[in-house]
């Protein structure tokens, strides 16, 4: 299921490319400067370590995601497989993308930053219905095609990507805690309060980047670091808690 994973995380993330770079989003609100992020440069570290901190933690994403590509679950069907294998591939090609943002600073992969974001929330309450409907190829067409057009708000106000993006949240939040209530127990919930003190912890440190960092324990390791190493337990901590799902569903049937 690796292969056809695979193509279909490229098939988005190449049309994405394309738009990108079309000039179609020329005009959205993006940060192409080093003063969005309270780190300081090193200014003899070659651009790719211009931010040491903020560079390398995008490793973890790699790391984290090809963990997951390569567990074995158990599953009575391939297709949990698939998304779960969807889900590493996100995060794999996600480090890369925050990385080349910061070593360039230049548009395209700043607009490919926010953008992957909302597909990537979006693939929670995507998994979520599987499990507890079954296989819907139309249903994960539909999710992620509305998720991916979802960022054309930024085309139209400067918030547009932060409203898209706080409705993505939200929904995987939600539909996290209506499938826990449905088909959860005690290790599922466990993993659901990680997943979600980890997106308070990714959305609040980012935010308070540059007020954090007056004291001295974020001043090298600053709050946009800090986020970033939530963000990564949060999608270990989805992908623990949806396998966990899918280890009770089968018990149940």
């Amino acid at each position: 299921m690796v292969g056809i994973a695979l193509v279909h995380v490229l098939i988005p993330f190449c049309l994405c490319t394309i738009l990108a770079n079309s000039g179609l989003f020329d005009n959205v609100l993006v940060d192409l400067t080093y003063d969005h992020y309270a780190e300081k440069i090193v200014e003899w570290l070659p651009a790719f370590l211009a931010m040491p901190f903020n560079c390398l933690v995008n490793l973890g994403y790699i790391i984290m995601g090809t963990f997951w590509l390569l567990k074995r679950i158990a599953s009575r069907d391939s297709r949990e497989c698939y998304f779960k294998d969807v889900f590493a591939l996100m995060a794999i090609l996600y480090g890369p993308i925050q990385w080349i943002r910061l070593s360039s600073l230049s548009r395209t992969p700043a607009i490919l930053d926010q953008w992957f974001t909302l597909p990537i929330f979006a693939w929670v309450p995507v998994w979520c219905h599987f499990i507890e409907h079954g296989w819907s190829p139309r249903y994960v067409l539909l999710a992620e095609s509305v998720s991916i057009l979802s960022y054309t708000l930024a085309l139209f106000h400067d918030l547009g990507f932060e409203t898209a993006l706080a409705f993505h949240v939200a929904g995987a939040v939600l539909t996290g805690v209506r499938i826990q209530r449905s088909h959860g127990d005690a290790t599922s919930f466990r993993y659901l309060v990680l997943a979600v003190l980890s997106c308070s912890g990714f959305v609040v440190l980012k935010l308070w980047d540059f007020s954090l960092a007056q004291y001295w324990l974020f001043q090298n390791l600053t709050g946009h670091f800090w986020s970033k190493i939530c963000d990564i337990l949060q999608f270990h901590f989805s992908f623990c808690f949806l396998t966990c799902l899918n280890k009770k569903d089968q018990k149940r049937t």
